[in-house]
Protein backbone atom coordinates (compact mmCIF):
# COMPACT_ATOMS: atom_id res chain seq x y z
CA UNK A 1 0.00 0.00 0.00
CA UNK A 2 2.73 2.37 0.99
CA UNK A 3 4.57 1.45 -2.19
CA UNK A 4 1.53 2.35 -4.32
CA UNK A 5 1.24 5.73 -2.63
CA UNK A 6 4.87 6.41 -3.38
CA UNK A 7 4.36 5.52 -7.05
CA UNK A 8 1.29 7.73 -7.34
CA UNK A 9 3.11 10.65 -5.74
CA UNK A 10 6.01 10.09 -8.08
CA UNK A 11 3.71 10.13 -11.15
CA UNK A 12 2.07 13.34 -9.91
CA UNK A 13 5.43 15.04 -9.42
CA UNK A 14 6.57 13.96 -12.87
CA UNK A 15 3.35 15.31 -14.38
CA UNK A 16 3.79 18.64 -12.59
CA UNK A 17 7.44 18.84 -13.62
CA UNK A 18 6.53 18.05 -17.23
CA UNK A 19 4.35 21.14 -17.47
CA UNK A 20 6.32 23.67 -19.46
CA UNK A 21 6.44 27.29 -18.43
CA UNK A 22 4.94 29.61 -21.06
CA UNK A 23 6.85 32.81 -21.82
CA UNK A 24 6.08 35.82 -24.00
CA UNK A 25 7.50 35.24 -27.48
CA UNK A 26 7.27 31.45 -27.29
CA UNK A 27 5.83 29.58 -30.25
CA UNK A 28 3.25 27.08 -28.93
CA UNK A 29 0.66 24.66 -30.29
CA UNK A 30 -2.91 25.26 -29.20
CA UNK A 31 -5.95 23.03 -29.64
CA UNK A 32 -9.20 24.89 -30.36
CA UNK A 33 -11.52 24.29 -27.41
CA UNK A 34 -14.21 26.85 -28.10
CA UNK A 35 -15.23 29.73 -30.37
CA UNK A 36 -16.58 32.67 -28.40
CA UNK A 37 -19.30 34.65 -30.23
CA UNK A 38 -17.24 34.82 -33.41
CA UNK A 39 -14.95 37.27 -31.65
CA UNK A 40 -12.17 35.05 -30.29
CA UNK A 41 -10.90 31.46 -30.12
CA UNK A 42 -10.17 29.63 -26.83
CA UNK A 43 -7.29 27.15 -27.09
CA UNK A 44 -5.54 24.75 -24.76
CA UNK A 45 -1.77 25.19 -24.92
CA UNK A 46 -0.24 21.76 -25.36
CA UNK A 47 2.31 20.74 -22.73
CA UNK A 48 1.47 23.72 -20.50
CA UNK A 49 -1.90 22.82 -19.02
CA UNK A 50 -3.16 26.36 -19.48
CA UNK A 51 -5.50 28.09 -21.87
CA UNK A 52 -4.96 30.95 -24.27
CA UNK A 53 -7.12 33.40 -26.22
CA UNK A 54 -6.76 34.27 -29.91
CA UNK A 55 -8.77 37.43 -30.81
CA UNK A 56 -10.33 37.62 -34.27
CA UNK A 57 -7.86 40.31 -35.37
CA UNK A 58 -4.93 38.03 -34.46
CA UNK A 59 -6.20 34.95 -36.26
CA UNK A 60 -5.08 35.65 -39.83
CA UNK A 61 -3.16 38.06 -42.04
CA UNK A 62 -6.25 38.17 -44.27
CA UNK A 63 -9.60 39.77 -43.43
CA UNK A 64 -12.04 37.28 -41.82
CA UNK A 65 -15.80 37.81 -41.61
CA UNK A 66 -16.59 34.52 -39.86
CA UNK A 67 -14.19 32.71 -37.51
CA UNK A 68 -15.91 29.38 -38.20
CA UNK A 69 -14.80 29.63 -41.82
CA UNK A 70 -11.18 29.81 -40.66
CA UNK A 71 -10.97 27.33 -37.72
CA UNK A 72 -13.07 24.63 -36.07
CA UNK A 73 -13.13 23.03 -32.62
CA UNK A 74 -10.40 20.40 -32.41
CA UNK A 75 -8.07 22.16 -34.88
CA UNK A 76 -4.45 22.55 -33.80
CA UNK A 77 -2.93 25.98 -34.41
CA UNK A 78 0.65 27.18 -34.27
CA UNK A 79 0.65 30.39 -32.23
CA UNK A 80 2.98 32.94 -30.68
CA UNK A 81 2.55 34.20 -27.11
CA UNK A 82 1.92 37.95 -27.02
CA UNK A 83 1.28 38.54 -23.30
CA UNK A 84 -0.02 36.98 -20.08
CA UNK A 85 -3.62 37.54 -18.93
CA UNK A 86 -4.00 37.49 -15.12
CA UNK A 87 -1.42 36.88 -12.37
CA UNK A 88 -2.44 33.39 -11.25
CA UNK A 89 0.24 31.07 -12.57
CA UNK A 90 -1.98 28.00 -12.43
CA UNK A 91 -5.28 29.54 -13.52
CA UNK A 92 -4.01 32.32 -15.74
CA UNK A 93 -4.25 32.41 -19.51
CA UNK A 94 -2.34 33.98 -22.40
CA UNK A 95 -3.02 36.30 -25.30
CA UNK A 96 -1.94 34.49 -28.45
CA UNK A 97 -1.57 35.38 -32.12
CA UNK A 98 -1.62 33.25 -35.21
CA UNK A 99 -1.40 36.27 -37.53
CA UNK A 100 1.95 37.42 -36.19
CA UNK A 101 3.43 33.98 -36.58
CA UNK A 102 2.16 33.79 -40.15
CA UNK A 103 3.53 37.29 -40.77
CA UNK A 104 6.95 36.19 -39.50
CA UNK A 105 7.00 33.43 -42.10
CA UNK A 106 5.79 35.79 -44.83
CA UNK A 107 8.45 38.39 -43.97
CA UNK A 108 11.11 35.67 -44.06
CA UNK A 109 9.89 34.51 -47.49
CA UNK A 110 9.84 38.09 -48.78
CA UNK A 111 13.39 38.71 -47.53
CA UNK A 112 14.54 35.57 -49.34
CA UNK A 113 12.81 36.66 -52.54
CA UNK A 114 14.36 40.12 -52.25
CA UNK A 115 17.80 38.55 -51.89
CA UNK A 116 17.18 36.50 -55.04
CA UNK A 117 15.75 39.52 -56.92
CA UNK A 118 12.44 37.68 -57.42
CA UNK A 119 9.20 39.43 -58.37
CA UNK A 120 5.83 39.25 -56.60
CA UNK A 121 2.25 39.24 -57.88
CA UNK A 122 0.18 41.36 -55.51
CA UNK A 123 -3.49 42.47 -55.56
CA UNK A 124 -4.24 46.16 -54.96
CA UNK A 125 -6.49 46.38 -51.90
CA UNK A 126 -6.64 50.13 -51.35
CA UNK A 127 -5.91 53.46 -53.06
CA UNK A 128 -4.48 56.05 -50.68
CA UNK A 129 -2.90 59.47 -51.01
CA UNK A 130 0.50 58.94 -52.51
CA UNK A 131 0.15 55.40 -53.80
CA UNK A 132 -1.36 51.92 -53.62
CA UNK A 133 -1.75 49.50 -50.70
CA UNK A 134 -1.27 45.86 -51.75
CA UNK A 135 -1.53 42.45 -50.12
CA UNK A 136 1.76 40.55 -50.23
CA UNK A 137 0.79 38.29 -47.32
CA UNK A 138 1.64 41.39 -45.29
CA UNK A 139 0.77 44.99 -46.07
CA UNK A 140 2.85 46.42 -48.91
CA UNK A 141 2.96 49.88 -50.45
CA UNK A 142 3.64 51.07 -54.01
CA UNK A 143 4.41 54.83 -54.09
CA UNK A 144 2.71 56.73 -56.93
CA UNK A 145 6.11 57.43 -58.50
CA UNK A 146 6.77 53.67 -58.72
CA UNK A 147 3.52 52.57 -60.35
CA UNK A 148 4.20 53.37 -64.02
CA UNK A 149 7.05 54.72 -66.15
CA UNK A 150 4.74 57.59 -67.09
CA UNK A 151 2.58 60.03 -65.14
CA UNK A 152 -0.66 58.52 -63.79
CA UNK A 153 -3.49 60.95 -63.15
CA UNK A 154 -6.07 58.63 -61.52
CA UNK A 155 -4.91 55.80 -59.25
CA UNK A 156 -8.42 54.46 -58.65
CA UNK A 157 -8.23 52.46 -61.88
CA UNK A 158 -5.73 50.12 -60.18
CA UNK A 159 -8.02 49.01 -57.34
CA UNK A 160 -8.66 45.29 -57.61
CA UNK A 161 -5.90 44.76 -60.17
CA UNK A 162 -3.02 42.35 -59.59
CA UNK A 163 0.37 43.91 -60.34
CA UNK A 164 3.77 42.32 -60.83
CA UNK A 165 6.27 44.14 -58.61
CA UNK A 166 9.91 44.23 -57.59
CA UNK A 167 10.86 44.46 -53.93
CA UNK A 168 12.53 47.80 -53.18
CA UNK A 169 12.74 47.83 -49.36
CA UNK A 170 12.01 45.23 -46.65
CA UNK A 171 11.99 46.09 -42.92
CA UNK A 172 9.99 43.50 -40.93
CA UNK A 173 10.73 45.23 -37.63
CA UNK A 174 8.96 48.35 -38.93
CA UNK A 175 6.31 46.47 -40.94
CA UNK A 176 7.71 48.32 -43.96
CA UNK A 177 7.49 46.80 -47.44
CA UNK A 178 8.06 49.11 -50.44
CA UNK A 179 7.36 47.70 -53.89
CA UNK A 180 7.66 48.93 -57.49
CA UNK A 181 5.63 48.04 -60.58
CA UNK A 182 7.58 50.62 -62.58
CA UNK A 183 10.82 48.65 -62.06
CA UNK A 184 9.18 45.60 -63.67
CA UNK A 185 8.02 47.65 -66.66
CA UNK A 186 11.47 49.19 -67.08
CA UNK A 187 13.13 45.76 -66.99
CA UNK A 188 10.73 44.47 -69.64
CA UNK A 189 11.36 47.59 -71.71
CA UNK A 190 15.13 47.10 -71.51
CA UNK A 191 14.73 43.55 -72.79
CA UNK A 192 12.68 44.76 -75.77
CA UNK A 193 14.85 47.77 -76.61
CA UNK A 194 17.58 45.92 -78.51
CA UNK A 195 14.95 43.91 -80.37
CA UNK A 196 13.15 47.06 -81.53
CA UNK A 197 16.37 48.83 -82.55
CA UNK A 198 17.39 45.81 -84.60
CA UNK A 199 14.01 45.43 -86.30
CA UNK A 200 13.10 48.97 -87.41
CA UNK A 201 14.79 50.85 -90.23
CA UNK A 202 14.56 54.18 -92.00
CA UNK A 203 11.40 54.48 -94.05
CA UNK A 204 9.33 52.03 -91.98
CA UNK A 205 5.81 53.07 -91.03
CA UNK A 206 4.90 51.74 -87.57
CA UNK A 207 2.28 52.27 -84.88
CA UNK A 208 3.20 53.75 -81.51
CA UNK A 209 1.69 55.43 -78.50
CA UNK A 210 2.36 59.01 -77.40
CA UNK A 211 4.37 58.63 -74.18
CA UNK A 212 4.95 62.28 -73.27
CA UNK A 213 4.82 65.77 -74.75
CA UNK A 214 7.42 68.54 -74.59
CA UNK A 215 7.69 72.04 -76.00
CA UNK A 216 9.82 70.76 -78.89
CA UNK A 217 7.93 67.62 -79.86
CA UNK A 218 6.38 64.32 -78.81
CA UNK A 219 8.02 61.10 -77.61
CA UNK A 220 6.30 58.02 -79.03
CA UNK A 221 6.62 54.59 -77.41
CA UNK A 222 7.47 52.00 -80.07
CA UNK A 223 7.14 49.08 -77.67
CA UNK A 224 10.66 49.10 -76.26
CA UNK A 225 12.11 52.51 -77.00
CA UNK A 226 10.78 56.06 -77.33
CA UNK A 227 11.28 57.87 -80.62
CA UNK A 228 11.06 61.65 -81.04
CA UNK A 229 8.63 63.37 -83.37
CA UNK A 230 10.00 66.90 -83.65
CA UNK A 231 7.35 69.64 -83.60
CA UNK A 232 8.09 70.33 -87.28
CA UNK A 233 7.21 66.71 -88.13
CA UNK A 234 3.83 66.60 -86.38
CA UNK A 235 1.72 68.25 -89.06
CA UNK A 236 2.01 70.05 -92.39
CA UNK A 237 0.13 72.88 -90.74
CA UNK A 238 1.84 75.12 -88.22
CA UNK A 239 1.85 73.69 -84.68
CA UNK A 240 2.53 76.10 -81.81
CA UNK A 241 2.43 73.44 -79.07
CA UNK A 242 2.44 69.65 -79.50
CA UNK A 243 -0.26 69.45 -76.81
CA UNK A 244 -2.59 71.39 -79.12
CA UNK A 245 -2.86 68.39 -81.47
CA UNK A 246 -1.66 65.36 -79.47
CA UNK A 247 -2.32 63.85 -76.05
CA UNK A 248 -0.45 61.29 -73.93
CA UNK A 249 -1.65 57.74 -74.53
CA UNK A 250 -2.91 58.49 -78.04
CA UNK A 251 -2.09 55.87 -80.68
CA UNK A 252 -0.38 57.30 -83.78
CA UNK A 253 1.18 56.11 -87.02
CA UNK A 254 4.75 57.31 -87.54
CA UNK A 255 7.38 57.07 -90.25
CA UNK A 256 10.94 56.24 -89.19
CA UNK A 257 13.27 59.02 -90.37
CA UNK A 258 16.48 57.72 -88.81
CA UNK A 259 17.78 55.12 -86.35
CA UNK A 260 20.94 55.55 -84.27
CA UNK A 261 21.32 52.20 -82.48
CA UNK A 262 24.53 53.24 -80.73
CA UNK A 263 22.95 56.32 -79.13
CA UNK A 264 19.55 54.60 -78.89
CA UNK A 265 17.84 57.45 -80.75
CA UNK A 266 15.00 57.17 -83.23
CA UNK A 267 13.64 60.13 -85.21
CA UNK A 268 10.03 59.89 -86.34
CA UNK A 269 7.46 61.80 -88.38
CA UNK A 270 3.70 61.82 -88.12
CA UNK A 271 3.03 64.19 -91.00
CA UNK A 272 4.91 62.03 -93.51
CA UNK A 273 2.36 59.25 -93.01
CA UNK A 274 -0.39 61.64 -94.11
CA UNK A 275 -1.24 63.07 -97.54
CA UNK A 276 1.08 66.00 -98.32
CA UNK A 277 -0.33 69.47 -98.93
CA UNK A 278 1.29 69.51 -102.40
CA UNK A 279 -0.31 66.24 -103.47
CA UNK A 280 -2.70 66.86 -106.39
CA UNK A 281 -1.73 70.55 -106.38
CA UNK A 282 -2.17 70.74 -110.17
CA UNK A 283 -5.79 69.71 -109.72
CA UNK A 284 -6.42 71.93 -106.69
CA UNK A 285 -4.60 74.98 -108.03
CA UNK A 286 -4.45 74.81 -111.86
CA UNK A 287 -3.05 77.71 -113.88
CA UNK A 288 -5.64 80.45 -114.13
CA UNK A 289 -7.48 79.44 -110.96
CA UNK A 290 -8.55 82.15 -108.52
CA UNK A 291 -7.90 81.22 -104.88
CA UNK A 292 -8.43 82.72 -101.45
CA UNK A 293 -5.20 83.20 -99.54
CA UNK A 294 -3.58 84.77 -96.51
CA UNK A 295 -0.39 86.81 -96.55
CA UNK A 296 2.12 84.88 -94.44
CA UNK A 297 5.39 86.72 -95.05
CA UNK A 298 6.57 89.90 -96.74
CA UNK A 299 10.00 90.25 -98.35
CA UNK A 300 11.71 92.87 -100.50
CA UNK A 301 10.87 90.92 -103.66
CA UNK A 302 7.27 89.94 -102.95
CA UNK A 303 4.71 88.33 -100.66
CA UNK A 304 4.30 84.65 -99.70
CA UNK A 305 0.62 83.75 -99.60
CA UNK A 306 -0.85 80.57 -98.10
CA UNK A 307 -3.60 79.23 -100.38
CA UNK A 308 -4.05 75.82 -98.67
CA UNK A 309 -2.79 74.56 -95.28
CA UNK A 310 0.93 74.02 -95.80
CA UNK A 311 0.94 75.42 -99.36
CA UNK A 312 2.41 78.86 -100.00
CA UNK A 313 2.90 80.63 -103.29
CA UNK A 314 4.83 83.76 -104.24
CA UNK A 315 3.28 86.98 -105.44
CA UNK A 316 6.28 88.75 -107.02
CA UNK A 317 6.43 92.48 -106.32
CA UNK A 318 5.70 93.12 -110.00
CA UNK A 319 2.46 91.13 -109.66
CA UNK A 320 1.09 92.95 -106.62
CA UNK A 321 -0.24 96.11 -108.21
CA UNK A 322 -0.51 97.94 -111.54
CA UNK A 323 0.92 100.94 -109.73
CA UNK A 324 4.59 101.20 -108.89
CA UNK A 325 5.35 100.20 -105.28
CA UNK A 326 8.68 100.43 -103.49
CA UNK A 327 8.09 97.45 -101.20
CA UNK A 328 5.24 94.92 -100.76
CA UNK A 329 4.67 96.34 -97.29
CA UNK A 330 3.40 99.54 -98.91
CA UNK A 331 0.13 97.80 -99.86
CA UNK A 332 0.05 94.48 -97.96
CA UNK A 333 0.39 93.32 -94.38
CA UNK A 334 0.99 89.91 -92.85
CA UNK A 335 -2.24 88.10 -91.95
CA UNK A 336 -4.25 89.95 -94.60
CA UNK A 337 -6.84 87.91 -96.53
CA UNK A 338 -6.61 88.37 -100.30
CA UNK A 339 -7.55 86.74 -103.60
CA UNK A 340 -4.85 85.59 -106.00
CA UNK A 341 -4.66 84.14 -109.49
CA UNK A 342 -2.42 81.14 -110.23
CA UNK A 343 0.13 81.97 -112.94
CA UNK A 344 2.34 78.86 -112.80
CA UNK A 345 2.41 75.54 -110.92
CA UNK A 346 5.63 73.58 -110.22
CA UNK A 347 4.68 70.52 -108.10
CA UNK A 348 8.17 68.97 -107.96
CA UNK A 349 9.72 72.18 -106.65
CA UNK A 350 6.72 72.98 -104.40
CA UNK A 351 6.35 76.39 -106.05
CA UNK A 352 3.35 78.45 -107.07
CA UNK A 353 3.57 81.75 -108.95
CA UNK A 354 0.64 83.96 -108.01
CA UNK A 355 -0.70 87.37 -108.99
CA UNK A 356 -2.91 89.95 -107.33
CA UNK A 357 -2.91 92.53 -110.09
CA UNK A 358 -4.12 89.95 -112.65
CA UNK A 359 -7.49 90.14 -110.89
CA UNK A 360 -7.61 93.94 -111.12
CA UNK A 361 -8.48 96.04 -114.11
CA UNK A 362 -5.39 97.57 -115.66
CA UNK A 363 -5.23 101.35 -116.22
CA UNK A 364 -6.15 102.32 -119.79
CA UNK A 365 -2.71 103.72 -120.52
CA UNK A 366 -0.95 100.50 -119.34
CA UNK A 367 -0.04 97.93 -121.96
CA UNK A 368 -1.51 94.58 -120.91
CA UNK A 369 1.32 92.09 -120.50
CA UNK A 370 1.70 89.04 -118.31
CA UNK A 371 5.20 88.53 -117.03
CA UNK A 372 6.30 84.88 -116.75
CA UNK A 373 7.03 83.67 -113.26
CA UNK A 374 10.57 82.73 -114.18
CA UNK A 375 11.44 86.39 -114.59
CA UNK A 376 10.51 86.99 -110.92
CA UNK A 377 13.37 84.85 -109.74
CA UNK A 378 16.00 87.40 -110.76
CA UNK A 379 15.16 89.42 -107.69
CA UNK A 380 14.90 86.44 -105.32
CA UNK A 381 17.54 84.46 -103.39
CA UNK A 382 18.22 80.97 -104.81
CA UNK A 383 16.84 79.17 -101.74
CA UNK A 384 13.47 80.93 -102.19
CA UNK A 385 13.03 80.07 -105.87
CA UNK A 386 14.50 76.67 -106.52
CA UNK A 387 16.47 78.21 -109.45
CA UNK A 388 20.25 78.71 -109.51
CA UNK A 389 21.98 81.79 -110.92
CA UNK A 390 23.33 79.55 -113.72
CA UNK A 391 19.78 78.57 -114.67
CA UNK A 392 18.76 82.22 -115.00
CA UNK A 393 21.87 83.26 -117.00
CA UNK A 394 21.53 80.22 -119.26
CA UNK A 395 17.90 81.07 -120.02
CA UNK A 396 18.89 84.69 -120.80
CA UNK A 397 21.60 83.50 -123.26
CA UNK A 398 19.14 81.16 -124.93
CA UNK A 399 16.67 84.02 -125.37
CA UNK A 400 19.33 86.31 -126.89
CA UNK A 401 20.28 83.71 -129.53
CA UNK A 402 16.70 83.41 -130.78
Amino acid sequence: MAENDVNQNSDLLNAINSVEEVKVGDVVTGEVLDIDDDRQVIVGIQGAGVEGVVPLRELSTQHIDNISDEVKIGDELELVVISRIGDDKEGGSYLLSRKRLLARKVWKEIEEKAANNEELDVPVTQVVKGGLVVDAGVRGFIPASMIENRFVDDLNAYKGQTLKVKIIEVKPEDNRLILSHKAVLNAEREAKRDEVLASIKEGDVVTGKVARLTSFGAFVDLGGIDGLVHISEISYQRVDKPSDVLKAGEEVQVKVLSVDAEKERVSLSIKQTQPGPWDNIEENAPEGAVLDGKVKRLTDFGAFVEVFPGVEGLVHISQISHKHIATPADVLKEGQDIKVKVLEVHPAEHRLALSIKALEEAPKNEKKTEAPAADFSKDMPEEATGFTLGDIIGKSLDDSEK
